[in-house]
Protein backbone atom coordinates (compact mmCIF):
# COMPACT_ATOMS: atom_id res chain seq x y z
CA UNK A 1 0.00 0.00 0.00
CA UNK A 2 3.01 2.31 0.23
CA UNK A 3 3.13 2.16 -3.58
CA UNK A 4 -0.08 4.13 -4.02
CA UNK A 5 1.08 6.68 -1.47
CA UNK A 6 4.46 7.06 -3.17
CA UNK A 7 2.92 7.46 -6.62
CA UNK A 8 0.37 10.00 -5.37
CA UNK A 9 3.18 12.03 -3.81
CA UNK A 10 5.17 11.89 -7.04
CA UNK A 11 2.17 13.20 -8.96
CA UNK A 12 1.46 16.00 -6.46
CA UNK A 13 5.07 17.21 -6.78
CA UNK A 14 4.41 17.82 -10.47
CA UNK A 15 2.65 21.20 -10.52
CA UNK A 16 0.24 20.27 -13.30
CA UNK A 17 -2.03 23.31 -13.24
CA UNK A 18 -4.48 22.91 -16.11
CA UNK A 19 -3.74 22.35 -18.98
CA UNK A 20 -0.10 21.57 -18.14
CA UNK A 21 0.44 17.88 -17.44
CA UNK A 22 3.93 18.62 -16.04
CA UNK A 23 5.18 15.10 -16.76
CA UNK A 24 2.53 13.16 -14.83
CA UNK A 25 1.41 11.12 -17.82
CA UNK A 26 4.97 10.29 -18.87
CA UNK A 27 5.59 8.85 -15.41
CA UNK A 28 2.44 6.73 -15.63
CA UNK A 29 3.05 5.70 -19.24
CA UNK A 30 6.45 4.29 -18.33
CA UNK A 31 4.99 2.20 -15.54
CA UNK A 32 2.15 0.83 -17.63
CA UNK A 33 4.41 0.03 -20.58
CA UNK A 34 6.59 -2.03 -18.24
CA UNK A 35 3.43 -3.80 -17.10
CA UNK A 36 2.60 -4.80 -20.70
CA UNK A 37 0.12 -2.09 -21.67
CA UNK A 38 0.00 -0.60 -25.15
CA UNK A 39 0.35 3.13 -24.56
CA UNK A 40 -0.73 5.91 -26.91
CA UNK A 41 -0.20 9.64 -26.46
CA UNK A 42 -2.93 11.85 -27.93
CA UNK A 43 -1.91 15.50 -27.77
CA UNK A 44 -4.32 18.18 -28.99
CA UNK A 45 -3.20 21.79 -28.72
CA UNK A 46 -1.65 22.27 -25.30
CA UNK A 47 -3.41 19.24 -23.83
CA UNK A 48 -1.88 15.83 -23.14
CA UNK A 49 -4.07 12.72 -23.21
CA UNK A 50 -2.98 9.17 -22.49
CA UNK A 51 -4.67 5.95 -23.61
CA UNK A 52 -3.26 2.66 -22.28
CA UNK A 53 -4.81 -0.75 -23.04
CA UNK A 54 -4.16 -4.34 -21.96
CA UNK A 55 -5.91 -7.29 -23.60
CA UNK A 56 -7.15 -8.03 -27.08
CA UNK A 57 -10.83 -8.83 -27.49
CA UNK A 58 -14.09 -8.70 -25.59
CA UNK A 59 -15.69 -6.00 -23.44
CA UNK A 60 -13.56 -3.01 -22.42
CA UNK A 61 -13.40 -1.63 -18.88
CA UNK A 62 -11.75 1.80 -18.86
CA UNK A 63 -10.70 3.95 -15.93
CA UNK A 64 -10.92 7.68 -16.61
CA UNK A 65 -9.07 10.43 -14.78
CA UNK A 66 -7.27 13.72 -15.10
CA UNK A 67 -3.75 14.77 -14.18
CA UNK A 68 -4.43 18.51 -14.21
CA UNK A 69 -5.37 20.44 -11.09
CA UNK A 70 -6.82 23.86 -10.32
CA UNK A 71 -4.43 26.63 -9.22
CA UNK A 72 -3.39 26.49 -5.58
CA UNK A 73 -4.55 29.98 -4.72
CA UNK A 74 -2.31 32.03 -2.39
CA UNK A 75 0.43 29.59 -1.36
CA UNK A 76 0.95 31.55 1.86
CA UNK A 77 -2.51 30.47 3.03
CA UNK A 78 -1.51 26.80 2.90
CA UNK A 79 -0.03 25.26 6.04
CA UNK A 80 2.59 23.63 3.81
CA UNK A 81 3.54 24.25 0.14
CA UNK A 82 0.68 23.10 -2.13
CA UNK A 83 2.88 21.09 -4.48
CA UNK A 84 4.97 19.46 -1.76
CA UNK A 85 3.06 16.43 -0.42
CA UNK A 86 3.00 16.28 3.37
CA UNK A 87 1.70 13.56 5.70
CA UNK A 88 0.07 14.92 8.83
CA UNK A 89 -2.38 13.33 11.26
CA UNK A 90 -3.23 10.46 8.93
CA UNK A 91 -3.86 12.70 5.94
CA UNK A 92 -1.92 13.47 2.78
CA UNK A 93 -1.91 17.18 1.94
CA UNK A 94 -1.25 18.73 -1.45
CA UNK A 95 -3.06 20.16 -4.47
CA UNK A 96 -4.72 17.27 -6.28
CA UNK A 97 -4.55 14.82 -3.38
CA UNK A 98 -8.31 14.27 -3.58
CA UNK A 99 -9.07 15.72 -7.03
CA UNK A 100 -7.77 13.51 -8.44
CA UNK A 101 -4.18 12.38 -8.27
CA UNK A 102 -4.99 9.92 -5.50
CA UNK A 103 -7.53 8.19 -7.72
CA UNK A 104 -5.15 8.21 -10.70
CA UNK A 105 -2.42 6.59 -8.62
CA UNK A 106 -4.90 4.01 -7.35
CA UNK A 107 -5.97 3.22 -10.94
CA UNK A 108 -2.37 2.54 -11.89
CA UNK A 109 -1.66 0.30 -8.89
CA UNK A 110 -4.89 -1.67 -9.40
CA UNK A 111 -4.20 -2.14 -13.13
CA UNK A 112 -0.59 -3.21 -12.61
CA UNK A 113 -1.63 -5.74 -10.00
CA UNK A 114 -4.49 -7.14 -12.06
CA UNK A 115 -2.53 -7.79 -15.26
CA UNK A 116 0.36 -9.26 -13.26
CA UNK A 117 -1.97 -11.78 -11.64
CA UNK A 118 -4.18 -12.38 -14.69
CA UNK A 119 -2.14 -11.73 -17.86
CA UNK A 120 -4.74 -13.58 -19.99
CA UNK A 121 -7.82 -11.93 -18.50
CA UNK A 122 -11.08 -11.64 -20.37
CA UNK A 123 -11.72 -8.51 -22.44
CA UNK A 124 -9.63 -5.36 -22.28
CA UNK A 125 -8.73 -3.14 -19.35
CA UNK A 126 -7.67 0.44 -20.02
CA UNK A 127 -6.73 3.81 -18.59
CA UNK A 128 -7.63 7.17 -20.14
CA UNK A 129 -6.07 10.35 -18.73
CA UNK A 130 -6.32 14.00 -19.75
CA UNK A 131 -4.78 17.29 -18.63
CA UNK A 132 -7.88 19.32 -19.60
CA UNK A 133 -10.61 18.45 -17.13
CA UNK A 134 -10.26 21.41 -14.79
CA UNK A 135 -9.96 23.85 -17.70
CA UNK A 136 -12.06 24.50 -20.78
CA UNK A 137 -12.34 20.76 -21.54
CA UNK A 138 -12.08 21.20 -25.31
CA UNK A 139 -8.92 19.30 -26.17
CA UNK A 140 -9.17 16.62 -23.53
CA UNK A 141 -11.66 13.77 -23.31
CA UNK A 142 -14.05 15.60 -25.63
CA UNK A 143 -11.46 15.38 -28.45
CA UNK A 144 -10.40 11.87 -27.48
CA UNK A 145 -14.02 10.74 -27.68
CA UNK A 146 -14.22 12.15 -31.22
CA UNK A 147 -11.09 10.19 -32.14
CA UNK A 148 -12.49 7.02 -30.56
CA UNK A 149 -15.77 7.41 -32.42
CA UNK A 150 -13.99 7.89 -35.74
CA UNK A 151 -11.88 4.77 -35.37
CA UNK A 152 -14.54 2.58 -33.74
CA UNK A 153 -12.84 2.25 -30.36
CA UNK A 154 -14.96 0.06 -28.10
CA UNK A 155 -15.81 1.15 -24.56
CA UNK A 156 -18.35 -0.84 -22.56
CA UNK A 157 -17.77 0.28 -18.97
CA UNK A 158 -16.05 3.35 -17.57
CA UNK A 159 -15.10 4.13 -13.96
CA UNK A 160 -14.35 7.82 -13.40
CA UNK A 161 -12.16 8.58 -10.39
CA UNK A 162 -13.80 11.87 -9.41
CA UNK A 163 -14.12 12.34 -5.63
CA UNK A 164 -17.69 11.11 -5.33
CA UNK A 165 -17.73 10.17 -1.64
CA UNK A 166 -19.43 12.45 0.85
CA UNK A 167 -18.58 11.45 4.43
CA UNK A 168 -16.67 8.20 4.01
CA UNK A 169 -15.08 6.31 1.16
CA UNK A 170 -17.68 4.59 -1.00
CA UNK A 171 -20.81 6.09 0.56
CA UNK A 172 -21.84 7.73 -2.75
CA UNK A 173 -21.27 6.81 -6.37
CA UNK A 174 -22.37 8.93 -9.31
CA UNK A 175 -24.37 6.96 -11.85
CA UNK A 176 -25.18 9.94 -14.05
CA UNK A 177 -24.90 13.68 -14.33
CA UNK A 178 -27.18 16.50 -15.35
CA UNK A 179 -26.62 18.28 -18.63
CA UNK A 180 -25.07 21.76 -18.65
CA UNK A 181 -26.18 24.48 -21.05
CA UNK A 182 -24.79 28.02 -20.74
CA UNK A 183 -26.18 31.12 -22.38
CA UNK A 184 -24.30 34.37 -23.06
CA UNK A 185 -26.90 37.04 -23.61
CA UNK A 186 -26.60 40.61 -24.89
CA UNK A 187 -29.65 42.82 -24.45
CA UNK A 188 -29.55 45.71 -26.92
CA UNK A 189 -30.78 49.15 -25.90
CA UNK A 190 -29.99 52.74 -26.78
CA UNK A 191 -27.58 54.74 -24.63
CA UNK A 192 -28.68 58.17 -23.48
CA UNK A 193 -29.02 60.69 -20.68
CA UNK A 194 -31.06 59.64 -17.66
CA UNK A 195 -32.91 62.99 -17.82
CA UNK A 196 -34.13 62.19 -21.35
CA UNK A 197 -35.39 58.59 -21.21
CA UNK A 198 -37.59 59.22 -24.24
CA UNK A 199 -34.41 59.45 -26.34
CA UNK A 200 -32.94 56.20 -25.00
CA UNK A 201 -33.94 52.57 -24.39
CA UNK A 202 -32.77 51.05 -21.11
CA UNK A 203 -31.76 47.37 -21.54
CA UNK A 204 -31.87 46.83 -17.76
CA UNK A 205 -35.52 47.83 -17.62
CA UNK A 206 -36.29 45.71 -20.67
CA UNK A 207 -34.60 42.62 -19.25
CA UNK A 208 -35.83 42.83 -15.64
CA UNK A 209 -39.36 41.42 -16.18
CA UNK A 210 -38.02 38.67 -18.43
CA UNK A 211 -35.38 37.75 -15.87
CA UNK A 212 -38.00 37.52 -13.15
CA UNK A 213 -39.99 35.08 -15.26
CA UNK A 214 -36.88 33.07 -16.22
CA UNK A 215 -35.97 32.68 -12.55
CA UNK A 216 -39.51 31.69 -11.58
CA UNK A 217 -40.12 29.22 -14.43
CA UNK A 218 -40.36 25.53 -13.60
CA UNK A 219 -38.62 24.05 -16.60
CA UNK A 220 -39.52 20.45 -15.80
CA UNK A 221 -40.36 18.28 -12.80
CA UNK A 222 -37.32 16.03 -12.97
CA UNK A 223 -37.84 12.30 -12.46
CA UNK A 224 -36.87 9.47 -10.14
CA UNK A 225 -33.22 9.77 -11.21
CA UNK A 226 -32.79 13.55 -11.61
CA UNK A 227 -33.98 16.67 -9.78
CA UNK A 228 -35.87 19.33 -11.77
CA UNK A 229 -33.89 21.45 -14.21
CA UNK A 230 -32.44 24.60 -12.63
CA UNK A 231 -31.73 28.05 -14.07
CA UNK A 232 -29.10 30.32 -12.51
CA UNK A 233 -27.62 33.66 -13.55
CA UNK A 234 -23.88 33.75 -12.88
CA UNK A 235 -22.92 37.19 -14.23
CA UNK A 236 -24.83 40.38 -14.98
CA UNK A 237 -23.26 43.62 -16.21
CA UNK A 238 -24.49 46.93 -17.58
CA UNK A 239 -23.67 50.60 -17.28
CA UNK A 240 -20.79 52.96 -17.97
CA UNK A 241 -20.00 53.69 -14.33
CA UNK A 242 -21.68 57.11 -14.53
CA UNK A 243 -24.97 57.60 -12.72
CA UNK A 244 -26.40 59.91 -15.36
CA UNK A 245 -26.05 57.58 -18.36
CA UNK A 246 -28.59 55.01 -19.50
CA UNK A 247 -26.52 52.04 -20.74
CA UNK A 248 -26.72 50.83 -24.30
CA UNK A 249 -26.28 47.13 -23.59
CA UNK A 250 -26.63 44.57 -20.85
CA UNK A 251 -24.56 41.38 -20.68
CA UNK A 252 -25.78 38.31 -18.83
CA UNK A 253 -24.34 34.83 -18.40
CA UNK A 254 -26.57 32.04 -17.14
CA UNK A 255 -26.68 28.27 -16.93
CA UNK A 256 -29.22 25.48 -17.10
CA UNK A 257 -28.42 22.23 -15.26
CA UNK A 258 -30.95 19.97 -16.87
CA UNK A 259 -32.43 16.56 -16.38
CA UNK A 260 -33.32 13.95 -18.96
CA UNK A 261 -36.82 15.48 -18.98
CA UNK A 262 -35.48 18.43 -21.01
CA UNK A 263 -33.06 18.92 -23.87
CA UNK A 264 -30.65 21.68 -24.79
CA UNK A 265 -32.76 22.49 -27.83
CA UNK A 266 -36.02 22.74 -25.87
CA UNK A 267 -34.48 24.92 -23.16
CA UNK A 268 -32.87 27.35 -25.61
CA UNK A 269 -36.06 27.59 -27.64
CA UNK A 270 -38.22 28.26 -24.56
CA UNK A 271 -35.76 30.82 -23.24
CA UNK A 272 -35.61 32.77 -26.50
CA UNK A 273 -39.40 32.66 -26.90
CA UNK A 274 -39.80 34.10 -23.40
CA UNK A 275 -37.41 36.96 -24.18
CA UNK A 276 -39.24 37.77 -27.40
CA UNK A 277 -42.59 37.71 -25.61
CA UNK A 278 -41.26 40.39 -23.25
CA UNK A 279 -40.14 42.50 -26.20
CA UNK A 280 -36.44 42.17 -25.40
CA UNK A 281 -34.07 42.94 -28.25
CA UNK A 282 -31.24 40.49 -27.82
CA UNK A 283 -28.59 38.24 -29.25
CA UNK A 284 -27.48 35.07 -27.47
CA UNK A 285 -24.70 32.52 -27.80
CA UNK A 286 -25.31 29.01 -26.46
CA UNK A 287 -22.65 26.62 -25.16
CA UNK A 288 -23.64 23.02 -24.50
CA UNK A 289 -21.05 21.54 -22.15
CA UNK A 290 -22.70 18.14 -22.02
CA UNK A 291 -25.97 16.25 -22.28
CA UNK A 292 -27.33 14.41 -19.24
CA UNK A 293 -26.44 10.74 -18.93
CA UNK A 294 -27.52 7.89 -16.68
CA UNK A 295 -26.38 4.33 -16.00
CA UNK A 296 -29.63 2.80 -14.79
CA UNK A 297 -28.42 -0.74 -14.19
CA UNK A 298 -26.22 -3.39 -15.73
CA UNK A 299 -22.99 -5.12 -14.72
CA UNK A 300 -20.89 -2.01 -14.04
CA UNK A 301 -23.33 -0.40 -11.62
CA UNK A 302 -24.12 -3.72 -9.94
CA UNK A 303 -20.50 -4.82 -9.55
CA UNK A 304 -19.36 -1.40 -8.33
CA UNK A 305 -21.97 -1.50 -5.57
CA UNK A 306 -20.96 -5.08 -4.75
CA UNK A 307 -17.28 -4.13 -4.59
CA UNK A 308 -18.01 -1.25 -2.22
CA UNK A 309 -20.05 -3.54 0.02
CA UNK A 310 -17.23 -6.10 0.10
CA UNK A 311 -14.30 -3.70 0.58
CA UNK A 312 -15.87 -0.85 2.56
CA UNK A 313 -18.69 -2.70 4.28
CA UNK A 314 -21.35 -0.15 3.34
CA UNK A 315 -24.26 0.20 0.95
CA UNK A 316 -23.47 3.07 -1.41
CA UNK A 317 -26.02 5.66 -2.48
CA UNK A 318 -26.38 5.95 -6.27
CA UNK A 319 -26.62 9.65 -7.11
CA UNK A 320 -26.80 11.97 -10.13
CA UNK A 321 -25.98 15.11 -8.14
CA UNK A 322 -23.05 17.46 -8.41
CA UNK A 323 -21.60 19.23 -11.42
CA UNK A 324 -20.27 17.75 -14.62
CA UNK A 325 -17.42 15.33 -15.26
CA UNK A 326 -15.60 13.93 -18.26
CA UNK A 327 -17.99 10.99 -18.11
CA UNK A 328 -20.34 13.16 -20.20
CA UNK A 329 -18.08 12.62 -23.20
CA UNK A 330 -17.73 8.86 -22.72
CA UNK A 331 -21.39 7.96 -22.14
CA UNK A 332 -22.43 8.95 -25.71
CA UNK A 333 -19.97 6.34 -27.03
CA UNK A 334 -22.30 3.70 -25.60
CA UNK A 335 -20.46 3.04 -22.36
CA UNK A 336 -22.02 2.65 -18.93
CA UNK A 337 -20.37 5.17 -16.59
CA UNK A 338 -20.01 5.34 -12.81
CA UNK A 339 -17.93 7.72 -10.73
CA UNK A 340 -16.16 6.48 -7.62
CA UNK A 341 -13.43 8.25 -5.70
CA UNK A 342 -12.42 9.66 -2.31
CA UNK A 343 -14.23 12.10 -0.04
CA UNK A 344 -14.76 15.46 -1.72
CA UNK A 345 -14.75 17.68 1.40
CA UNK A 346 -11.58 19.67 0.53
CA UNK A 347 -11.38 19.61 -3.27
CA UNK A 348 -10.30 22.94 -4.82
CA UNK A 349 -9.70 24.32 -1.31
CA UNK A 350 -6.61 25.52 0.51
CA UNK A 351 -4.98 22.56 2.31
CA UNK A 352 -6.66 19.98 0.08
CA UNK A 353 -6.10 16.51 1.51
CA UNK A 354 -7.11 12.86 1.45
CA UNK A 355 -7.17 10.35 4.28
CA UNK A 356 -4.22 7.97 3.93
CA UNK A 357 -6.42 5.03 4.92
CA UNK A 358 -8.83 5.88 2.08
CA UNK A 359 -5.98 6.31 -0.38
CA UNK A 360 -4.64 2.87 0.52
CA UNK A 361 -8.07 1.30 0.15
CA UNK A 362 -8.79 2.81 -3.27
CA UNK A 363 -6.61 0.37 -5.29
CA UNK A 364 -8.29 -2.53 -3.50
CA UNK A 365 -11.69 -1.12 -4.39
CA UNK A 366 -10.83 -0.54 -8.05
CA UNK A 367 -9.20 -3.98 -8.28
CA UNK A 368 -12.36 -5.57 -6.90
CA UNK A 369 -14.39 -3.98 -9.70
CA UNK A 370 -11.95 -5.26 -12.32
CA UNK A 371 -12.04 -8.76 -10.84
CA UNK A 372 -15.79 -8.89 -10.94
CA UNK A 373 -15.99 -7.78 -14.57
CA UNK A 374 -12.90 -9.19 -16.30
CA UNK A 375 -11.23 -11.86 -14.19
CA UNK A 376 -12.45 -14.91 -16.09
CA UNK A 377 -10.68 -15.62 -19.33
Amino acid sequence: MDDVLDLTCALIRRASVTPDDAGCQALIAGRLQRAGFRVESLRYGEVDNLWAVHGEDGPTLAFLGHTDVVPSGPAAQWQTPPFEPVLRDGRLYGRGAADMKGSVAAFVIALEDFVARRPRHAGRVALLLTSDEEGVARDGVRRVAETFRARGERLDWCVVGEPSSSARLGDVIRVGRRGSLSGYLTVHGVQGHVAYPDKARNPIHAFAPALAELAATRWDDGNTDFPPTSFQVSNLAAGTGANNVIPGTLEAAFNFRFSTESSAASLSERCEALLRRHGVEFSVRWDLSGEPFLTRGGPLREQTLAAIAAVCGIAAEASTGGGTSDGRFIAPLGADVVELGPVNATIHQVDEHVAVADLQRLPVLYAAIIERLLAHG
